[in-house]
């Protein structure tokens, strides 16, 4: 796809995106872009935007003419005993900052308007969902897949916009989009990184600063076990080391970190084609995720 010339792009409104909370008002919305025969990005999240988000709208930009960024805290990929309740919540804040980066529509739907009553249905993607985050976390995958699938119905984009630092999400979404014929191509965007080599989250908030300075510990040993994987190193040894660097540190429990198929997430322990080690691991109270490539 050929990327949009900047002068190309109809203008934001001063005052920032428009705001909808409803599907037909969003219908509507789009309705008038597809009429100037404008391509449409679609950017799911769960607000508490940072640079990372933003990223998936200047990628937005790349391949379209309207970009609209989708806010909703998705109840349906939250157990009970997860952080539902506390997860960081900044409308105000997060509309600002869109603004400034060009985006056209803002969805923010209720949850009533997500699920109503009576709503009865789950999206369930094999394969891909089943190891990892999924075998941790057996509901996440379900959740997003629902709530993925309901956007792209309810918005029609072209393009999605998925950030590679929520790797097995991004291979779960592109593989409901295909299995379904969802037509909306599902585009990946590069982890966004702190100086440090953190991958952004909305959830690094919660880190105390005395986790937050060993936090890029976990980076560097996915990073280790990339390493050994392309030297024909001992993929388990370099896991069991990269074990051996993160308790001192505080990190545990340590979900996984796994040598996988790139395409299918099949665990491997040497590379026979592209690969990925992913990594997941508590901090103090707070859960963080990330990969690399190998």
């Amino acid at each position: 796809m050929v990327a949009v010339p900047a002068e190309a792009r109809r203008s934001v409104p001063a005052q920032g995106p428009r705001v909808v909370s409803d599907v037909p008002a969003l219908r509507a919305a789009i309705a008038e872009f597809r009429r100037a025969g404008e391509r449409l990005a679609l950017v799911p999240t769960m607000g508490a935007l940072h640079a990372g988000h933003i990223a998936l709208v200047e990628a937005g930009h790349r391949v379209a003419e309207r970009i609209v960024v989708t806010i909703f805290i998705n109840p349906r990929q939250f157990s009970a005993n997860e952080d539902l309740a506390r997860y960081p919540r900044d409308l105000e804040g997060d509309l600002k900052k869109l603004a400034a980066a060009g985006t056209d529509l803002v969805f923010a739907p209720n949850v009533e308007t997500m699920y109503p009553p009576g709503f009865s249905t789950q999206v369930s993607v094999g394969g891909v969902s089943q190891g990892l985050c999924g075998a941790i976390r057996p509901h996440f995958f379900g959740g997003v897949a629902t709530v993925v699938t309901k956007l792209f119905l309810q918005a029609g984009a072209d393009f999605a916009m998925f950030g590679e630092k929520d790797y097995q999400q991004l291979l779960v979404v592109r593989r409901m989009a295909a299995d379904l014929d969802i037509p909306t191509k599902v585009i990946a965007v590069p982890t966004v990184r702190e100086p440090d080599g953190v991958a952004m989250s909305s959830r690094n908030v919660y880190l105390s600063p005395a986790e937050r300075r060993v936090a890029p510990r976990l980076h560097q040993v996915l990073q280790e076990i990339a390493s050994a994987a392309r030297q024909g190193k001992s993929v388990p040894l370099a896991i069991d080391a990269g074990i051996a660097t993160l308790k001192p540190d505080g990190f545990g429990p340590i979900d996984y970190l796994a040598l996988c198929d790139a395409e299918s997430l099949t665990p491997i322990i040497r590379l026979n084609g592209p690969g990925r080690v992913l990594g997941a691991a508590w901090l103090g109270a707070t859960r963080l995720i990330d990969n690399v490539s190998a």
